[in-house]
């Protein structure tokens, strides 16, 4: 494969050319094979340093084709054969080969791609061959040495990469042609069939029939066919050269017909050549006279550079202490906003047990009223059966104490007689406790009835404020019909006239900017509950340059606004240009920031929205779902604090909050869309004012209904009561008339035991009934205690939280 006879193969060329030099014809034969002989001989005395460059020493893979590794092969300096078993590389260390030495991969008939000599489940292979470099047709032997280390490295991707390498191993190129030039110099040529002859190959020259396949192979092999092609080119170089030629010679007469005019003119016109130097003095005394001139201009711009100097430390010092307040004013308004994001988050947590409280006080003052009416009812029962006592006690002693004498039939009606008028009076107590049990159901009903009509009462309330507050804002959006600052309030307009009156007479250095929400415009009409959701007061906010001109302008609102509803007023120095926040705002490729999504009118409105609310960092995202993904799901993009959704809902990496907006109220386009939808809450609205009102009517009968049931049976419960006492002294009446009977006597005692023992019993129920009172009282107290403290933590967070905001 070396150049082993180059010295021959060039010698005949070079006698061919001589011969075609020639002049005589008919030159002897004899002298032609004479030269060729002597050639040959030459070419014979430098075959052994000659044959010294380009054999192939060693050739090395890794990771090529299906070896991971294979090598290194030493090979000799004149014939090798490789052997061996199919698969164990043969066919690779010729494929290698070709490869190594920038051959294509199609040439080697193994591969479409060069990444396709890349072994399965590796990201590179690398093929190291050696070529040696010695003798005097050494390429560049003073650097390279006695080898040349050619290092291949594939990647998967199918680019490949050269390093040429000395004997030494130091790294002498890593270019292509470099590689070519060496090839070239020792007439290596890796397409070449005589010089590789792939498998493929050589089984398409043995099998084809054709001779003009063969003709084609040894005109390619032999380098005839790149010899014609290189001959018509140079045929072609040639002829236009010619043309060149004669065309040239043509120009030559014409040219040195124009030198003879041309030198005759400069000999008449020598003096020229003084007067341009005396001209060239002259433009050099001007040029200094100018920078004279120039030196006495420049002396007091220098002077003034230099005190503008010393002026720019002071500069540079001020600005220094401003970038150091601006950082503690962030990090401030950070702690500020994480204090407030702990606080609401507090004040949402409350809430629940503040409800849960609630409800329990309700409970546990039910459960006390219901022992109190049980208390009331054992204390009736006491008395009742004391007044019972007392009259047994008289009846016994007025029979004890009678002498007269009854006799037996009458003693017998009257013993039926107070039978059945205890059987009465027992009639009559069976009701009286059936009719307290009722009084107590309807006393339960009514106070039931009572705290859903006093709920009912708030929620009318709460109903008409927020109907109130509805037509106020349809008729705040009806007059912005006409004038777009009214949906701001009735007022804005007005109060800005005001101020532009103020201006003209001198009250502020600049102007104030507002409403903020005036100059600021949504570009997608679905993103503006969401824009309103994040600024919030901001879009009724107005900014002014400087403190003097806050101060004005808070006097001037006190005017026109009322004590508790004026705008904020935000103080950040006028600027004409937006803020360039490209390197700390969030780019995201689907979803646009705050900032993006908005068409700003004035670009101090813009500023003063990016330094309060750092609207170039907030993402606006239509779906929560796609918001929670993007937050909360994955790690935020960068520099991304916090996300809205198309609901107004806020979404923070690890927090999300529920708006409290249902529809914008300034920013929205479309009013006439806004008006219909407010139109139709209004109806809503006065549709559950009516169900409520009708509700309460309902209930206010109930309770007069339950109220006057609840008269009635207490009336009928005094009838019963006046029953009892009068059948009990008629009992008594008739017992008085029976005197020494002592049978009757013995009955009305065990009666006052029955009457006392009833008592005891009684009494012991009241007190365990006042013990278990006065327990349900305490917890009571306690729970009323404990939902008191509830609603006192609740409004300090609210008070802390108000500020903050």
């Amino acid at each position: 494969m070396g150049k082993r006879k180059e010295e021959s193969i060039s010698k005949p060329g070079s006698h061919k050319r001589q011969r075609q030099e020639y002049t005589d014809e008919h030159s002897d034969e004899s002298n032609e094979e004479e030269n060729s002989q002597s050639s040959a001989d030459s070419n014979f005395s430098l075959l052994s340093t000659a044959g010294e460059v380009g054999i192939i020493e060693s050739i090395q893979l890794k990771n090529f084709m299906c070896h991971s590794m294979l090598g290194p092969f030493q090979f000799g300096s004149n014939l090798n054969f490789v052997v061996g078993n199919n698969g164990s590389g043969k066919s690779s260390v010729l494929t290698a080969l070709i490869v190594g030495l920038g051959g294509k991969a199609t040439a080697t008939n193994r591969g479409s791609s060069l990444k396709m000599f890349v072994r399965d489940g590796e990201t590179s292979a690398d093929i190291s061959i050696t070529l040696r470099n010695q003798g005097r047709d050494a390429f560049k032997p003073e650097v390279y040495g006695g080898s040349i280390i050619v290092n291949q490295h594939i990647n998967l991707d199918g680019s490949r990469s050269y390093r040429l390498k000395s004997k030494s191993g130091t790294l002498i190129s890593s270019k292509k042609e470099e590689l070519v030039g060496i090839l070239d110099h020792f007439n290596i040529q890796v397409d070449n069939p005589v010089s590789v002859l792939t498998q493929e190959m050589s089984k398409h020259f043995l099998q084809s029939k054709n001779e003009g396949d063969k003709y084609k192979f040894f005109m390619k092999a032999t380098q005839l066919e790149q010899m014609k092609e290189d001959y018509s080119s140079i045929m072609k170089t040639k002829e236009n050269t010619c043309i060149q030629i004669e065309q040239g010679v043509e120009r030559l007469q014409e040219l040195k017909l124009l030198y003879c005019e041309k030198k005759e003119r400069y000999k008449s016109i020598g003096f020229v050549n003084d007067m341009r130097n005396h001209l060239e003095d002259l433009k050099h005394k001007m040029a200094w006279a100018v920078v004279g001139e120039m030196e006495k201009e420049i002396q007091p711009i220098k002077e003034g550079i230099r005190a503008e100097e010393g002026n720019t430390e002071k500069f540079v010092h001020k600005l220094e202490e401003c970038r150091v307040k601006v950082n503690e004013a962030e990090e401030k308004y950070k702690t500020i906003q994480e204090k407030l994001i702990t606080i609401s988050e507090e004040a949402q947590a409350l809430h629940p047990q503040c409800i849960s409280l609630k409800a329990d006080v309700q409970a546990r003052r039910k459960a006390v009223n219901e022992a109190e009416v049980l208390y009331n009812r054992f204390k009736t029962e006491l008395k009742r059966l004391g007044k019972d006592d007392e009259q047994l006690r008289k009846r016994i002693e007025e029979l004890k104490s009678s002498a007269n004498q009854v006799s037996e039939p009458e003693k017998l009606e009257r013993q039926r007689k107070i039978a059945h008028l205890r059987e009465q009076l027992k009639a009559f107590h069976d009701e009286e406790i059936m009719i307290g049990q009722q009084v107590d159901q309807f006393q339960q009903a009514i106070y039931k009835c009572e705290e859903e009509h006093a709920r009912l009462r708030r929620e009318d309330c709460d109903a008409k404020q927020a109907l109130d507050a509805k037509q106020k804002q349809l008729r705040e959006l009806k007059d912005s019909k006409t004038n777009t600052l009214k949906r701001f309030g009735p007022h804005i307009p007005a109060f800005l006239e005001a101020v532009e009156t103020a201006y003209r007479q001198g009250h502020f250095k600049h102007k104030p900017v507002g409403p903020l929400g005036a100059f600021i415009h949504p570009k997608d009409a679905e993103l503006t509950l969401a824009v309103e959701s994040c600024l919030k007061s901001l879009v009724q906010a107005f900014c002014c340059d400087n403190h003097s001109d806050e101060r004005s302008l808070q006097l001037l609102m006190s005017k026109y606004y009322p004590h508790g509803f004026r705008p904020q007023i935000i103080v950040n120095k006028f600027q004409n240009k937006v803020y360039d926040v490209r390197h700390r705002g969030v780019h995201h490729p689907e979803f646009p920031s705050v900032l993006t999504a908005l068409e700003i009118d004035h670009a101090v409105v813009a500023n003063c929205l990016i330094d309060v609310r750092g609207i170039e960092t907030i993402l606006l995202i239509k779906s929560s779902r796609k918001a929670r993904e993007v937050m909360q799901f994955n790690r935020p993009p960068k520099n991304c604090r916090e996300a809205f959704t198309a609901e107004g809902d806020q979404v923070f990496e690890r927090r999300y909050y529920s708006s409290d907006y249902l529809r914008p109220k300034f920013l929205s386009k479309d009013v006439e869309a806004e008006i219909s939808h407010l139109e139709k809450e209004i109806e809503n609205k006065k549709a559950q004012l009516t169900a409520s009102q009708q509700r309460l009517h309902s209930i206010e009968n109930e309770i007069r209904q339950n109220e006057a049931h609840l008269r009635g049976h207490r009336q009928h419960q005094k009838e019963l009561q006046i029953k009892v006492r009068t059948t009990n002294a008629e009992i008594a009446d008739l017992e008085n008339m029976e005197e020494h009977q002592s049978v009757d006597i013995r009955t009305l005692e065990d009666e006052a035991e029955e009457n006392k023992g009833k008592m005891e019993s009684v009494k012991k129920d009241m007190q365990q009934q006042s013990r278990k009172m006065e327990e349900l009282k305490n917890i009571l107290q306690v729970a009323e205690k404990k939902f008191e403290e509830m609603k006192e933590k609740i409004h300090q967070v609210e008070e802390i939280a108000g500020p903050i905001k």
